[in-house]
C-alpha cells in the first residue's frame, strides 16, 4: 500500500516572498483598478494565499490623476467625513478630491476593499499612490505590471 503524506503549507511572515510591482492609472476605471490593487496588496494572486498573513507585494500606483469614472460618479459620488466637532460634517466629490489631492481618490476605494482589522491597516501601508509618473521607489526596482491582466 503506498501512502502519500500531504502537508498543508501556511504562509508567514518568514516564507513570504514579497516584491515590488508598478501600476500605471492612466484612462483605468477606479472601482476595477481598487478590486485588482486589493487583490494584489491581499496576496490572493499567490498560490500560497493564507488569509491570516501579509503575504501580498507592495504595489506602486502612479498617474492617479488620470483615473476615470464611469457614469455622472464624478460630480454626484459624495465622500463624506466628520471633523469630530458639532456641525462637522464635510463633504466632496471625487471632481474636488481630484483637483486638489488626486491620489485619496484610489486610496480611499482601495483601503475600503480590505479587511478591516489590523491585517488590512498592514496591508494598506504596502500601497504607495502618486499623482504624476515620478515615485521615490526607484531603489525598490519595481516591475512594471498590466492591471488588466490580474484577476
Amino acid at each position: 500500500m503506498n501512502t502519500l503524506s500531504y502537508k498543508t503549507i501556511s504562509a508567514n511572515s518568514k516564507t513570504v516572498q514579497k516584491e515590488w510591482l508598478l501600476v500605471d492609472a492612466e484612462n483605468q476605471t477606479l472601482g476595477r483598478l481598487a478590486t485588482r490593487v486589493a487583490n494584489i496588496l491581499r496576496g490572493k494572486t499567490k498560490p500560497y494565499y493564507t488569509p491570516h498573513v501579509d503575504c501580498g507585494d507592495n504595489v506602486i500606483i502612479i498617474n492617479a490623476e488620470k483615473i476615470v469614472l464611469t457614469g455622472n460618479k464624478m460630480t454626484d459620488k459624495i465622500y463624506q467625513r466628520y471633523t469630530g466637532y458639532p456641525g462637522g460634517q464635510r463633504e466632496t466629490t471625487p471632481a474636488k478630491l481630484l483637483a486638489t489631492h488626486p491620489e485619496r481618490v484610489i486610496e480611499h476605494a482601495v483601503r475600503g476593499m480590505l479587511p478591516k482589522n489590523r491585517l488590512g491597516a498592514a496591508l494598506y501601508r504596502n500601497l504607495k499612490v502618486y499623482a504624476g509618473p515620478e515615485h521615490p521607489h526607484q531603489g525598490q526596482n519595481p516591475r512594471k505590471i498590466d492591471i488588466n491582466d490580474v484577476r
